[in-house]
């Protein structure tokens, strides 16, 4: 690795955990202020919403990594909307999986954890139960696995879609940003 390839990757790595620590203070808030007023029903729907969230960017990622370059550069030539944002992809793969793995599916595994903590205080204080007692501990080993559970088989599963799907899943992608990127006229991928 030369010298140029490394200040790079150290540049990008130090934007990356910019974002993340910017984007972990927002959801971290956001999830808090908004787990904090409502009930616990609609609190464990937030809480899947997040796990799946996770899920869904890190196969995204896995995608990125497995995808071949081959047939977008077909679509591309006969300009097939999203073709080009998805060779984009494929060509920065490292960078869109580390986005998508580690910085969206990270945050998504943090914050869930402590959105599931909030909600297991709120079930265990809505059947009058004190912080610690065995009604709550109860819940906090059920609601914790739940959520472990959920995020490595969905993980799982992801990956497997994200190996057999990888072409079809990073094309629909690039469909997606071509269209952001018109509508919004904005650039969301760069060479």
């Amino acid at each position: 690795m030369d010298k140029k390839q490394l200040r790079k990757s150290m540049k990008f790595s130090l934007s990356i955990a910019v974002i993340t620590f910017v984007l972990a203070a927002i959801f971290s808030v956001v999830s808090s202020s908004i787990l904090s007023g409502v009930s616990s029903i609609i609190g464990l729907t937030i809480v899947l919403i997040i796990v799946f969230t996770g899920v869904f960017f890190d196969m995204l990622g896995i995608a990125a990594t497995a995808a071949d370059e081959v047939p977008f550069h077909a679509m591309a030539a006969e300009r097939v909307s999203g073709s080009k944002q998805a060779i984009l992809i494929v060509r920065n793969a490292d960078r869109f999986a580390s986005f998508c793995n580690d910085v969206i599916g990270d945050i998504s595994g943090i914050i869930s954890g402590t959105a599931s903590a909030i909600v297991i205080l709120q079930i265990a204080n809505n059947f009058g139960y004190s912080e610690g007692s065995t009604f709550q501990l109860t819940i906090n080993v059920i609601l914790t696995s739940l959520v472990a559970a959920l995020t490595v088989g969905g993980k799982a599963l992801g990956k497997f879609l994200a190996i057999n799907y990888s072409t079809k899943i990073i094309f629909f992608v690039g469909k997606i940003i071509a269209f952001s990127e018109e509508k919004f006229k904005i650039k969301i991928l760069s060479k």
